[in-house]
């Protein structure tokens, strides 16, 4: 009898759970410290929740996200803001910098939107607190054909990019402390009575002003959607997705010497150190050779990783021969003993392939065909799926762990069941328990986002079929007018939760952590029933099931 009451209860459960169709959809208590912020790309709302799919903060803005948001080491929440730049209107447009403190307040504003320049996608801060931002910069046809553009490609303008260095100031103001400009490293071999000319093979350190991977018409040539530093190298590294490859640049010069081919820590100027990925766009490569294709979120992964040093990168696989399917990729680049990236004059770029690489199982199962990212997370890694809205962790065999997918849209949180549409992510990051911006500050979940959510939640229920030897006693059982809870060894739940065969919760209490607590059961029915245990953020620690007698 009490066997086939536990059972429907489990079916009861997870036929409730099978009807989720936004919010946390996988959760494995083995993965579930920290917490996770994103700003869908449709709303002016950017979220912090934990791993069981509750909100713990909400920032609100004017403006949508253009595109980044990131929490830094003094709780507070720098965002990109999409302020509707009607000459720069592609994918990633931003064109302000935000800073609110945890309380939501608006601490500092910066603008960067003009007729020629408009941030876009991506920053990243620097240790001294300044922040480096990629802009759009644009240039007549006039311009580009002066620089050697061919002439019958030549549209009304094209657009190049810039990386400034702002070091904030009061509320509203930045001063550029460092600059690099693209059109400063281009190479072009139609007139030799024009800047840059050179075989293009033999240079590749500097952009092909003719290497166009889209069609013609198509004014946002380079597209960086991604940044990243490295304090040790004093280096950065940039995503471009128009031509699928990743750059390297020395940070390690003034803003003369990034003008320039000479000069910096590593001698070069402002040319490219190391690029990967396509070397068709310096005419030392085919398409057979290529690796990256419309790749998003390249960073360097940190000391104490099993590759330290390397690139990590979310691989979308636009246009992968044989399938469209997305990966994570490590690169190692080749370097000598002194941190110089090593390159053979006639030959691409190594590695010839990545040190690393995952997909699915089935590899079309995941298929981010824009937006999306990667972040080294304990053991594994956190995953954007951005067009889904969905975030997954992968554990160190590459398995899928833990997953969530954003139930926010234009119009605000979407009612659970309802199809995800207008969910879009452009990238989730994920912050451990022990995050300096976290000192002092209050992290006790909330609810979930999504209205109507199912209960119990999947995080409250996780385990539930599995036994827990020692967790927990419940006597007598079956129970008729009351229950007594006596917590295993080492047990310290600080509220218990009563949950009916439907998943309705029946009632909280507050936990006797130093002896049994009794529970009354008076107003339930006959039935089998679970006790949760849970901690003082929410997440369960243990769970019981019981049966209800007349």
């Amino acid at each position: 009898m009490i066997r086939n009451l536990t059972c429907s209860l489990l079916l009861c459960v997870a036929n409730a759970l099978s009807a989720q169709t936004m919010g946390l959809l996988q959760y494995d208590p083995n993965y579930a410290d920290g917490y996770l912020l994103f700003s869908p790309q449709s709303n002016t709302t950017t979220y912090l929740i934990d791993r069981c799919g509750l909100e713990v903060k909400q920032w609100s803005s004017a403006y949508t996200p253009g595109l980044m948001a990131l929490l830094q080491s003094d709780g507070s929440l720098l965002r990109t803001a999409n302020t509707g730049n009607a000459i720069f209107t592609a994918g990633g447009r931003g064109g302000r910098i935000e800073r609110f403190d945890w309380n939501g307040n608006l601490t500092w504003a910066y603008d960067l939107s003009t007729d020629s320049l408009c941030q876009h996608h991506d920053f990243c801060v620097l240790p001294s607190g300044n922040i480096l931002v990629t802009l759009w910069d644009r240039r007549d046809s006039v311009d580009a054909v002066q620089h050697g553009k061919n002439p019958a490609l030549a549209n009304a303008e094209i657009w190049s990019e810039r990386i400034l260095e702002l070091e904030p100031i009061g509320t509203d103001s930045a001063a550029v402390v460092w600059e690099w400009r693209l059109w400063d490293h281009l190479v072009q071999d139609r007139d030799n009575a024009l800047p840059g000319y050179a075989v293009v093979a033999e240079h590749p350190e500097l952009v092909d002003i003719n290497f166009f991977q889209g069609p013609p018409i198509n004014v946002d040539w380079i597209h960086l959607n991604s940044i990243s530093y490295n304090a040790d190298l004093d280096q950065v590294l940039v995503s471009s997705h128009s031509l699928d490859e990743l750059w390297v640049i020395d940070h390690g010069t003034t803003t003369a010497e990034a003008a320039g081919h000479m000069g910096g820590a590593r001698g070069h100027g402002g040319d490219l150190l190391y690029r990967w990925g396509n070397a068709r766009s310096y005419d030392l490569g085919v398409l057979a050779d290529q690796q990256l294709f419309g790749q998003h979120n390249a960073t360097w992964l940190p000391a104490g990783h099993p590759y330290a040093g390397s690139i990590l990168v979310f691989n979308n696989g636009l246009g992968r021969p044989g399938a469209d399917y997305s990966s994570v990729d490590i690169i190692t680049p080749p370097t000598d003993g002194n941190g110089n990236y090593t390159f053979t004059p006639g030959q691409a770029y190594g590695p010839a392939a990545a040190a690393w690489t995952w997909s699915m199982p089935t590899p079309t199962d995941l298929f981010a065909q824009n937006i999306s990212g990667v972040q080294p997370v304990a053991d594994g890694y956190l995953i954007t799926d951005g067009p889904r809205g969905r975030a997954i962790q992968i554990d160190a065999a590459g398995d899928v762990q833990w997953s969530y997918i954003n139930p926010v849209s234009q119009n605000g949180p979407m009612m659970q069941g309802a199809t995800a549409q207008g969910n879009t992510v452009f990238r989730y990051a994920y912050y451990p328990p022990d995050f300096d911006g976290f000192t002092g500050v209050s992290l006790v979940p909330g609810d979930e986002i999504e209205l109507n959510p199912i209960a119990p939640s999947l995080c409250l229920m996780s385990g539930l079929e599995e036994p827990q030897a020692n967790a927990v006693e419940l006597f007598p059982n079956p129970a008729h007018d009351a229950i007594t809870v006596r917590l295993g060894e080492g047990e310290e739940p600080s509220t218990l939760v009563v949950i009916d065969a439907l998943g309705r919760e029946q009632g909280r209490y507050a936990a006797n952590s130093t002896s049994a607590t009794t529970l009354a059961l008076d107003g339930l029915q006959a039935g089998p029933y679970m006790v949760a245990m849970l901690d003082a953020k929410g997440r369960p620690q243990a769970r019981a099931r019981f049966v209800k007698v007349d």
